[in-house]
C-alpha cells in the first residue's frame, strides 16, 4: 500500500529525472549564494571599519597641454585609506548620541566599539571559507541583534529595519545549512 518515490514525483507535477538528478540543488544554490553575501557583506563591512579619508593636493593639469597649470593652481580631492590607526567600530556620528544613553554602559560600549571590526572580519571569513559555518553564521546574528539594541536606544528606525533584514537573513540560511555542500568543516 505504499506509494514509491516515482508515484509521489508524479503527483507533485515534477518528473522523476528531475528529482533523482539533482537532488537539492536549488537549496544548495540558494544557501550557497546567501553564505557568499553574508560572508562578503559582514568581511567588507569589518574592513571598512579601518577605513579613513585623507585630502591630497595635486596641482591642476591643463587640458590642452597635459601639463601643470603654470599658474600654480593646485586641487585638493580625498583619498580614501585603510589603517590599523583609522579603526573605528563605531561610527563618529553614533559615538556622542551613545556616550548619552543610559542603558549602554561605558565599558560595554567600548568593548563593542573595540570588538565589532574584527569580529565582522573573522565571521565573514569563517563564512565564505566554510569554517564552522553553523557557528559564524550565530555569531554573525548575535552580531546584529546586539547592533539592532544599540540602534534601538539611540532611536534610528532605518539602521533597525536593515539590521532586522540582515538578521532574517542569517537565520534563513541557517535553516538551510543542511545544505551546505562546499564547506571546509561541514559539521560546524
Amino acid at each position: 500500500m505504499s506509494e514509491t518515490n516515482e508515484t509521489k514525483t508524479a503527483a507533485a507535477g515534477e518528473s522523476p529525472a528531475v528529482q533523482t538528478g539533482c537532488g537539492n540543488c536549488d537549496y544548495t544554490l540558494a544557501f550557497l549564494l546567501l553564505r557568499g553575501w553574508l560572508g562578503l557583506r559582514a568581511l567588507l563591512a569589518g574592513v571598512e571599519k579601518y577605513g579613513a579619508y585623507k585630502t591630497v593636493q595635486a596641482p591642476l593639469i591643463d587640458p590642452a597641454t597635459g601639463q601643470a597649470d603654470a599658474s600654480g593652481a593646485v586641487v585638493e580631492y580625498k583619498v580614501k585609506f585603510y589603517s590599523l590607526a583609522n579603526y573605528s567600530g563605531i561610527p563618529s556620528s553614533l559615538k556622542a548620541k551613545f556616550d548619552h544613553e543610559v542603558l549602554l554602559p561605558h565599558f560595554a560600549t567600548n568593548a563593542f566599539n573595540a570588538l565589532l571590526g574584527p569580529a565582522l572580519i573573522l565571521t565573514g571569513i569563517m563564512l565564505l571559507l566554510g569554517l564552522g559555518t553553523r557557528i559564524s553564521l550565530f555569531a554573525q546574528g548575535v552580531i546584529y541583534i546586539a547592533l539592532s539594541v544599540g540602534l534601538i536606544l539611540i532611536n534610528q528606525p532605518d539602521g533597525i529595519a536593515w539590521l532586522g533584514i540582515h538578521t532574517a537573513l542569517v537565520a534563513v540560511a541557517l535553516m538551510l545549512a543542511k545544505y551546505n555542500t562546499l564547506a571546509l568543516l561541514k559539521k560546524w
